[in-house]
């Protein structure tokens, strides 16, 4: 296991400790919250703990069944007790940029919702500043693609529309839309961004998740990194 995947399972070991019993739970995407599920498995297993999962996508769902763990969802249990998820940036103050995965808008609906949002990551996710190392991933109506490019790029941003990988054409979210990924020049106010850009008609949702994050759990080569907002 190389170096990167140990803090990723350091990271969603030490999630664990805000898990009890009958809990309703969102359960994020990506490859350390893939760590989390499989551990919340054996914890369930070994307690024999009532949980029920609401996932953020199609992967999250799949890996939650495959290892056994009950799926819900927002409509039966509109406030959660906690959601975990993964970042692909996270700054000094827990904001964060989402959406690598194409899932945001889902993750985004769920990780509000919950009375605790706990991050999990590696130490490559740490930045001073959102927007150094990742594109911010918007999710666009299909019809709306040119009108939001064109309304993106006034607004300063270099913009590119996200290939699919072993298919021919665009990523294709589970919500049926594309996803277009924005590059700007400095973002000082990324809670103003935020809303600017879910202000342009067509724009589904967008990866900044701003003063949203409680608690983030960072694996480091020197052990837990624990974050409080």
């Amino acid at each position: 296991m190389s170096d990167k995947e140990k803090q990723k399972k350091l990271a969603a070991i030490a999630a664990l400790e805000h898990i009890e019993n009958d809990q309703v739970i969102g359960i994020g995407s990506g490859s350390t919250v893939e760590y989390f599920i499989k551990i919340l498995k054996d914890r369930i297993f070994t307690e024999k703990l009532k949980i029920q999962a609401v996932p953020t996508s199609y992967q999250s769902a799949f890996l939650l069944i495959q290892n056994k763990i009950p799926l819900t969802t927002l409509n039966e249990h509109p406030e959660l007790d906690l959601a975990i998820d993964g970042a692909d940036e996270i700054d000094p103050e827990l904001n964060l940029i989402k959406g690598g995965g194409a899932a945001l808008t889902q993750e985004k609906i769920v990780d509000s919702m919950a009375k605790k949002f706990i991050v999990i990551a590696d130490e490559s996710k740490k930045v001073n500043k959102l927007g150094e190392k990742m594109p911010i991933p918007i999710e666009v109506i299909p019809l709306s693609l040119e009108t939001v490019l064109l309304r993106l790029r006034k607004m300063g941003f270099t913009c590119t529309l996200r290939e699919a990988i072993k298919k021919l054409g665009p990523v294709i979210t589970d919500n049926g839309n594309f996803i277009v990924d924005g590059v700007i020049d400095d973002i000082q106010n990324p809670k103003k961004i935020e809303l600017e850009i879910n202000g342009i008609p067509g724009v589904v949702e967008n990866g900044l998740f701003i003063e949203m994050t409680h608690i983030a759990y960072i694996g480091s080569e020197k052990g837990i990194i624990k974050l409080v907002r």
